[in-house]
């Protein structure tokens, strides 16, 4: 698994505010000026924001004549869900580890 990439996509999502404009884009595709309001932010952070999160892989963006559109790229979350298999496939693993070693060694009755 590429760790940049990983890295990229969780540092985007780390700031509150573009966890905001996911949430919003999420339902459907915005202007910038539409994912700025609701944040409160001036068109020039949003704008930031924005980048990070097309850096990120999280949108993607078009442009038609002035206005600027986001959308959730299609694969935003890949990364993150290749990343959380791989961990709960670990932790499942370790786990069947346990249950044979338990059934290997049954509990024995203790004199009182």
């Amino acid at each position: 698994m590429d760790m940049t990439t990983l890295d990229r996509v969780f540092s985007a999502l780390a700031d509150p505010g573009r966890r905001m404009m996911v949430e919003r884009l999420c339902r459907q595709p915005a202007s910038v000026k539409e994912l700025a309001a609701p944040a409160g932010m001036g068109l020039p952070s949003a704008l930031k924001h924005l980048r990070v999160l097309e850096e990120g892989g999280i949108v993607v963006s078009s442009k038609s004549g002035r206005v600027r559109t986001y959308a959730i790229s299609p694969t935003a979350f890949g990364a993150i869900q290749r990343w959380v298999a791989q961990r709960e496939a670990a932790l499942n693993a370790s786990f069947d580890q346990l249950e044979r070693a338990m059934l290997e060694f049954p509990e024995t009755e203790q004199d009182s």
